[in-house]
């Protein structure tokens, strides 16, 4: 899918239906809005019910002030306004209250970004606001400033998270892994202490870049590429509605009879992946115009080592990455089903 094509009041309405079914946010918290080339600002409206908004519900606001829409906009308008004023790069922003951030905000802590790799490029810098009564003008400029800052989240003591960026995809992106963040933290600590990456391998993680890899046109699909690209999608957005996946992290990989394997793009959102958004790999050759995820080259040299294997899973499931974020071990015995499907699992030092 691509969003970029959808009308700023469908973007509005297709994210807050999703920040609101993943119990990201409540019935009357949480605002989304665009900022378009004309200047007008889309916003979701104030005391509507965010579970069941519709393209009607939306409101537009012209650079003089003019309210378009049946309803008023948020009564935080006036942060996203300031927002847009104070930073011009800013093109949407996104406000709600997931329970683990809330939590968070609450005791003045920030999220430890460092669990996974490339979590701290996804949420950039992270800061706390200082805490004011929602919709206020005090808000909009302790807020502001902390965006003025170069921070594109901020966290609200109190209250919530605001996150900015370019687009509302990258900002539901960021506002997504952060809130996964915390809730990974919460659930790892209950086990364990965690165990947040160096700076050296949060460098590494960084620098690290596509393989080249020559292309090809994939003239001729076969039934059996077709049923494969279908049966991966499904399980792909299964994955991401039972949280196994996140909207880009999670990478799902399938052999071919002829060797060459099927791959998930990198920075597509798994939400919305389509038959045609998946990549395929022949040999060091990747189908034309598609960039795949980064963990091509693992996911083939395993294939190439292992015959027997058919197809490679990479996913973040946060109750097994509470074992992966801390010393403690994972015992697959502690009932019959979970040795009978997983045996022994290993764990590998990061690298």
């Amino acid at each position: 899918m691509n969003f970029e094509l959808l009308h700023p009041a469908d973007q509005l309405v297709m994210l807050m239906e999703r920040i609101y079914r993943y119990g990201m946010t409540t019935t009357s918290g949480g605002n989304l809005s665009i900022l378009d080339e004309n200047g007008d600002i889309w916003i979701t409206p104030g005391s509507v019910d965010k579970g069941s908004l519709s393209r009607k519900d939306i409101i537009q606001v012209k650079p003089d002030g003019t309210v378009i829409g049946i309803h008023k906009p948020s009564s935080e308008f006036p942060v996203h306004e300031r927002i847009y004023r104070a930073r011009p790069d800013i093109r949407a922003i996104l406000h709600a209250h997931p329970p683990a951030l809330v939590a968070f905000s609450i005791v003045r802590k920030i999220p430890e970004t460092r669990l996974i790799p490339n979590f701290v490029e996804i949420c950039g810098n992270v800061s706390i606001a200082p805490y004011d009564v929602p919709g206020s003008k005090g808000l909009s400029i302790k807020v502001t400033n902390e965006f003025q800052k170069g921070n594109n989240v901020v966290m609200l003591e109190n209250h919530g998270v605001f996150v900015g960026a370019s687009d509302l995809f990258k900002a539901f992106m960021s506002f997504e892994t952060l809130d996964y963040c915390a809730r990974l933290q919460i659930e790892a600590s209950k086990i364990g202490s965690i165990r947040p990456l160096s700076d050296r391998y949060i460098r590494i993680s960084k620098e690290k870049q596509h393989v080249e890899m020559d292309e090809f046109v994939n003239k001729s699909i076969s039934s059996e590429e077709r049923e494969a690209r279908r049966e991966m999608c499904a399980l792909i957005k299964r994955a991401y509605d039972q949280q196994l996946f996140t909207s880009t992290q999670g990478t799902f990989s399938q052999r071919l009879s002829d060797g060459s394997f099927l791959i998930t793009p990198y920075f597509k959102d798994r939400k919305y992946m389509e038959e045609s958004d998946l990549v395929r790999i022949v040999g060091d050759w990747k189908e034309a115009g598609k960039i795949p995820s980064r963990s091509a080259v693992l996911h083939k040299k395993i294939y190439e080592k292992h015959p027997d294997i058919n197809s490679i899973i990479i996913a973040h499931a946060p109750y097994v990455m509470t074992f992966a974020v801390t010393d403690c071990e994972f015992d697959s015995r502690t009932i019959p089903e979970s040795y009978i499907n997983l045996r022994d699992v290993k764990k590998i030092p990061f690298g």
